[in-house]
């Protein structure tokens, strides 16, 4: 066994590339190891501004032989297919063997392969590895350059180490030879440095300034970083990431303190954050008492004779050049107010299809105010719809020009400093919360009103030009605004009806854009309320646009397709909102079946959009499936619902599961029973059974029949009172009485009124059970 050093030597590579190459180099270099039938016992990986190199160790010294059988064609085969796969095998005809195929004779081709030298592998493994490599970004350079089949890299390629137990692999790559020397640090180290091995590599850099392992380089600069802030009285304001970027920057890190004028801390804390880590990858620092300290920690990249003082102040030289600007522009930004800033939002188009800035905010001011004044959201409509009128207008300001990051953070301090009043400030500040996963929720009610109105409209106004997400492509975020309205929605506890809400924010601008082209298909207002929508909302829905269409004169036929396409599409972003619930769910542990069967609002299967309703429905229904009274109410469900189905009985739920299969003679039916439903069955579930004059009942029948009149109006009322363990409580009294019903009751009778009364009976308790949940939904 041997160990191999390879070193690719380069000018500067950046630090945000550095991390992935170190992983694609150990990737490459295995898999062509593999394609020789090597392989290593241990990769290690190393990076530095100037270099990317590896250490395989425990490498074989040579591959080992292998014998290869290839079958050929019959011996008895013409000449040309005989030649064919000679020339394939690399064989001449005396070198095949014939042997017995299935009573046939068959020529076979054995081909013995020699085990190859490592060091030949490598010769070869090097130069593909060099110009296969994936960099994010790349170049050609020197006078090869001038041809596309030039080598590329990420910087310029100076120099190839490549040790195999100390010897060097020869191998060249567009003009660079392999060899065993590389460059210490450029200042701290002339000449080169010769590398006799693996075991030395990093010492023999080491002595020239080279801290080859960037994980010792990052626990350099975090732990000097912390030690320097603390040795001055500072705390330091830890940053994972600037720490990876600095390792990166650095051969030989030192962490060094430096100072700034304490006058620039008043400029907020969150731009002098961003100025010193994002242009300067400095780290700042708090005081003991956790206000920002106006100083900050530097990494250099050479031990400096005096201590660091020069490089401290070149660097404090250039922070104060850059706390200048923002300072500059955070008192040029204050010499107009917000709403005066608000004004230039009409020059910047939102979307080309739905006007500008300007036209967003406006929409979301009225939004807003109407969320407030519904009493959705428990806030002032006044201040609400203040701060969504000027919730964007930091957009067109200097400081969020330099720093978009700080967008709406901005806002809230230019407001703040404005006078105005702090809700609307704190409103302005935080309306773009949540942003993702972990991130803060507002509950400041105002807050609460643009931040919601803001995300309502992202989502209405994009469904509305059918700009939607697919797939992985989501250029808008809207999946990101769906769950920022399920966070505020669920944390607050808002009662907000999708699909309202969305046909409010919609409504305005599908009427225009109708009155504009005047021509659709005309579909009645009863269908298109009756299959998308419950009756509490389609009520005000058509309020609204009743209101609407009496403002602004309208025909018929635009009246009825404005309804249609309004509420068709509210119910589609109602869906897409549901569906980023389910997947939020389902990673809190509740089960999506249990979800989509508790949406079920009705006997219309109108779908629920209260997700706080929505949530209380499945946290009852989970919990009721799971006990044993839960399960087996689900098994008679699903063994009632199979009969009526399999006997066309009518009307049969939207959706109905498949369920178990029906015990026999249950399920069997004459064929004069089962081609449709009879006259004599019921006109509608849950309704008075035409039971024969009442007599004739077995006591199951008679039963069941007394469980459901006690069970039905306790679980409607416990509905209604949205008393969701309640009404499973209700359901469970069925348990009993539906097992006995299949126990002691044959449901198709000899006698065709006995059977129709039991077929209604089994419609009345799916429709009992569907009051309550979609129980076809639910799996088991």
């Amino acid at each position: 066994m041997t160990d191999f050093l390879l070193e690719l030597l380069s000018e500067e590579i950046p630090a945000r590339m550095q991390g992935k190459a170190r992983a694609d180099l150990e990737k490459l270099f295995a898999e062509q190891l593999a394609a020789a039938g090597l392989k290593a016992q241990s990769l290690q990986t190393f990076s530095t501004p100037r270099r990317l190199a590896l250490i395989a160790r425990g490498l074989p010294e040579t591959t080992e032989a292998v014998s290869e059988e290839l079958k050929g064609p019959p011996a008895d085969a013409p000449d040309a297919a005989v030649d064919g796969f000679l020339r394939k095998a690399g064989l001449t005809r005396d070198a095949l063997e014939t042997r017995d195929v299935k009573g046939r004779a068959t020529l076979f081709a054995v081909i013995e392969k020699p085990g190859r030298a490592t060091a030949e592998v490598l010769a070869d493994a090097i130069p593909a590895i060099i110009r296969a490599f994936p960099w994010p970004k790349s170049m050609r350079w020197g006078t090869a350059s001038q041809t596309t089949e030039s080598l590329r890299w990420v910087r310029p390629l100076q120099g190839i180490i490549a040790l195999l137990g100390g010897y060097v692999v020869p191998c060249e790559v567009d003009g660079l030879v392999a060899g065993d020397s590389t460059v210490g640090h450029r200042f701290h180290h002339k000449g080169a440095v010769t590398i006799s091995g693996v075991d030395d590599y990093a010492s023999a850099l080491r002595a020239a300034h080279v801290i080859v392992d960037h994980d010792e380089r990052a626990s350099i600069i975090r732990d000097g970083a912390a030690k320097a802030a603390r040795h001055a009285g500072y705390v330091l304001v830890e940053d994972e990431g600037l720490v990876i970027e600095n390792a990166g920057l650095t051969e030989w890190p030192v962490p060094l303190l430096g100072r700034y004028d304490p006058a620039f801390l008043e400029v907020p804390p969150e731009v002098i954050q961003l100025t010193t880590r994002i242009n300067q990858k400095y780290f700042v620092v708090r005081d003991a008492a956790g206000a920002l300290a106006p100083a900050f920690v530097c990494t250099a990249n050479i031990s400096a004779h005096d201590g660091g003082k020069a490089i401290v102040a070149g660097n404090e030289k250039v922070l104060a050049a850059r706390l200048s600007d923002a300072r500059f522009f955070w008192e040029l930004d204050q010499k107009k107010t917000l709403a005066q800033h608000s004004e230039k939002l009409k020059n910047i188009v939102f979307h080309e299809k739905l006007g500008t800035v300007a036209d967003k905010v406006e929409r979301v001011a009225k939004l807003a105010r109407w969320l407030c004044e519904e009493g959705i959201v428990k806030g002032d409509a006044a201040l609400a719809e203040q701060a969504a009128r000027l919730c964007k207008a930091d957009l067109v300001t200097e400081m969020v020009g330099e720093f978009p990051e700080l967008q709406g953070l901005m806002g809230g301090y230019y407001a703040a400093k404005e006078g105005l009043d702090p809700q609307v400030a704190a409103a302005i500040r935080d309306h773009y919360k949540p942003v993702g996963q972990g991130d803060d929720v507002p509950t400041a009610p105002v807050t609460v009103a643009v931040s919601l109105a803001d995300k309502l409209d992202t989502l209405a106004m994009f469904f509305e030009i059918d700009e939607k997400p697919t797939g992985s492509k989501d250029p808008f975020a809207l999946r990101r605004a769906a769950l920022g309205v399920i966070s505020l929605v669920t944390v607050n506890q808002l009662r907000l009806p999708i699909v309202l809400s969305v046909f409010k924010a919609v409504l305005s601008r599908i009427h225009a854009q109708t009155i504009k082209r005047d021509g659709a298909p005309v579909v009645t207002f009863a269908a298109a309320m009756a299959d998308l929508v419950n009756v509490e909302n389609a009520k005000a829905m058509f309020d609204a646009f009743a209101s609407l269409t009496k403002a602004t004169p309208s025909t018929e036929k635009q009246k009825q397709e404005v309804l249609h396409r309004g509420v068709s599409l509210a119910a589609e972003v109602r869906d897409f909102i549901i569906d980023r619930f389910e997947v939020t769910q389902r990673q809190s542990g509740n089960r999506v079946d249990v979800i989509r069967a508790a949406k079920t609002l009705d006997l219309n299967h109108a779908q629920e959009d209260d997700l706080v309703r929505l949530l209380a429905r499945v946290h009852a229904l989970q919990a009721f499936v799971e006990t044993g009274e839960g399960g087996n109410l689900l098994a008679g469900y699903k063994r009632a619902a199979n009969i009526l189905k399999k006997e066309g009985f009518t009307p049969l739920p939207v959706g109905e599961g498949q369920g178990a299969s029906a015990p026999r003679g249950e399920g069997d039916a004459p064929s004069s029973a089962t081609s449709s439903p009879s006259p004599s069955h019921p006109a509608a579930p849950g309704g008075p059974l035409p039971l024969p004059g009442g007599e004739g009942l077995e006591p199951a029948e008679a039963a069941l029949i007394a469980a459901l009149d006690a069970a039905e109006p306790r679980a409607i009322a416990a509905i209604e009172a949205e008393d969701f363990e309640g009404a499973m409580a209700a359901l469970a009294v069925l348990r009993a009485p539906i097992d006995a019903f299949f126990d002691d009751v044959t449901v198709n009778d000899a006698d065709p009124a006995k059977r129709a009364a039991r077929l209604g009976l089994l419609a009345r308790f799916r429709a009992a059970v569907h009051r309550v949940a979609d129980f076809s939904k639910i799996e088991g």
